[in-house]
């Protein structure tokens, strides 16, 4: 029983630990835990494939990345009873589902395939059924965005008639593309959610020719949901990112977005994948520690 005398006690404790700094050491503390780390499930040769749970906590990842499917399976994703087994895999090995991705816009032009509205509209469903917050739209290949304003427009308005949607439901589409900062801010502002960020690729930007952290400044802490980090064909330390500095940006902006980071293909020639990421894992965790 707490009686009046106690409480007075550790009011007293409290309050010498806030005037000594210590509180604010623990709180600190507790703040530099840091982000969640995750793997894109493709990139452990689980693409869309429950296996990945498993490869996952081989690792030692906090959770994995998952992508809806393809054609051939009609994003399997969507099914109920698929998406039951996943949330039973996830309970069973502790490794979260983190966020999900439609890869399938690499293959399939997102600006004018008549699925659009059924495909990302079912896969928000899939998304608030499996609990995660994020939902990232790929736009490469075949959905490719650079100088190409026709493409950008539909985009714009197919996102329009997407997003009241996505807030109904609470998730946010993340649009991963090789377009700079002012390009992506463009699109976001013509589109008029909040609930439309962009998913940061930090070697996709610097493929693309940009400085990937002067691009992740200029975007800002906001418009941006969620990492992923990779070299592809190197593991992360070994390549030509400045992962310091990209360390460094993310503290500058206080950026947290969904809290997770995904590393996607940072496995050397010849390497083996769990070998790989462990080195990895352990890499971002020392470096956003």
């Amino acid at each position: 029983m707490i009686t009046r005398r106690s409480l007075i006690k550790k009011s007293l404790l409290f309050s010498s630990l806030l005037q000594t700094g210590v509180c604010k050491e623990l709180i600190a503390a507790e703040r530099a835990k840091g982000f969640k780390i995750g793997a894109c499930d493709w990139s452990l040769g689980k693409g869309s494939n429950i296996g990945a749970f498993d490869v996952a906590r081989l690792i030692g990842l906090d959770g994995i990345m998952v992508d809806m499917g393809n054609v051939e399976n009609n994003l399997h994703i969507r099914q109920k009873k698929l998406r039951e087994d996943y949330l039973k895999e996830s309970a069973r090995t502790g490794i979260a589902i983190s966020s999900l991705a439609m890869g399938i816009y690499n293959r399939v032009p997102f600006h004018t395939d008549e699925r659009v509205q059924e495909w990302v509209r079912g896969s928000i469903d899939a998304a608030q059924d499996l609990r995660v917050e994020v939902l990232l739209l790929a736009f490469f290949n075949a959905s490719d965005l650079r100088n190409d304003d026709a493409r950008k427009a539909a985009a714009v308005r197919h996102l329009r008639s997407l997003m009241p949607y996505a807030e109904e439901k609470g998730i946010i589409l993340g649009i991963e593309s090789y377009l700079d900062a002012r390009e992506h801010i463009e699109i976001m502002e013509k589109v008029g959610s909040e609930n439309l960020k962009v998913y940061f690729d930090f070697r996709n930007t610097a493929d693309a020719g940009y400085d990937p952290v002067v691009e992740f400044k200029k975007l800002g802490k906001d418009r941006v949901c969620e990492l992923h980090m990779k070299e592809n064909g190197f593991l992360l330390d070994e390549g030509s990112v400045d992962w310091k500095a990209v360390s460094k940006a993310v503290g500058q902006t206080r950026y947290k977005g969904s809290g997770w980071m995904q590393i996607e293909g940072a496995v050397p020639k010849g390497g083996a994948v769990v070998e790989s990421y462990r080195h990895n894992l352990a890499y971002l965790r020392k470096l956003f520690k």
